[in-house]
């Protein structure tokens, strides 16, 4: 029988027990390896010269070189690992700074253990991964709705109608269609025609997907 490859994993924070707690969450899961460990950011790009891993944990806030500076030399270096910050602040600012330096996913330090599995999973596959409470901080609609009606008609290809931002509000804070259709007074299968409008105008996967291209973009 053919082995299945581990992911390898690699985390990056100045608290020792923080690393420790991961690294014991993560030796239960048989899909994923933990290969090394940095407590600053300058031990961080010493062992990336000599070795590699798919993912990388990464807290924000770390002595001689700090999470960001860190993105910045693994963009420079074009190391190939795929970034997970960790952070006791989930500031939408702060997130899209990470985005933009090539950051794949984003956690509160208050739930990283919960949701580290998840996250490593995902970012390994190439997709996005926020803790919820991240996810709702971005979605503030007022702040999403005011930016994408300001912009020009041909921004997206095809404008986002009224209707298809209330929908996008809506599938991004992870109601179904059900639940979608029963506050907007329309039926299940109008709500997944919309959903699918909407994958496609914005050419993302998921609701996530949206998420990002409004972060991306200065959306919100």
């Amino acid at each position: 029988m053919k082995k299945t490859k581990k992911i390898n994993v690699h985390i990056a924070d100045d608290h020792q027990v923080l690393i420790d707690g991961i690294e014991a969450v993560l030796n239960g899961e048989p899909k994923i390896a933990v290969v090394g460990t940095s407590v600053n950011g300058l031990q961080v790009m010493e062992w990336f010269e000599k070795n590699s891993a798919d993912v990388l944990i990464l807290d924000i806030n770390m002595p001689k070189l700090d999470g960001i500076e860190v993105l910045k030399a693994l963009k420079k270096n074009e190391i190939s690992a795929k970034p997970i910050m960790l952070s006791s602040y989930e500031d939408i600012k702060l997130v899209r700074k990470v985005l933009n330096l090539g950051a794949l996913g984003f956690l509160g330090k208050n739930c990283a253990a919960e949701q580290i599995v998840k996250a490593i999973l995902s970012v390994a596959k190439g997709e996005e991964y926020f803790s919820k409470n991240v996810l709702q901080e971005m979605l503030s609609f007022v702040g999403i709705k005011k930016r994408l009606m300001a912009r020009p008609d041909g921004y997206y290809g095809r404008p986002l109608s009224e209707r298809e931002l209330e929908i996008m509000k809506h599938v991004s804070c992870e109601l179904n269609s059900k639940e979608i259709g029963n506050i907007l007074n329309i039926s299940p299968s109008t709500v997944e025609t919309y959903r699918k409008q909407l994958l496609k105008k914005l050419n993302v996967k998921n609701s996530v997907g949206m998420v990002m291209y409004a972060i991306k973009h200065k959306l919100i």
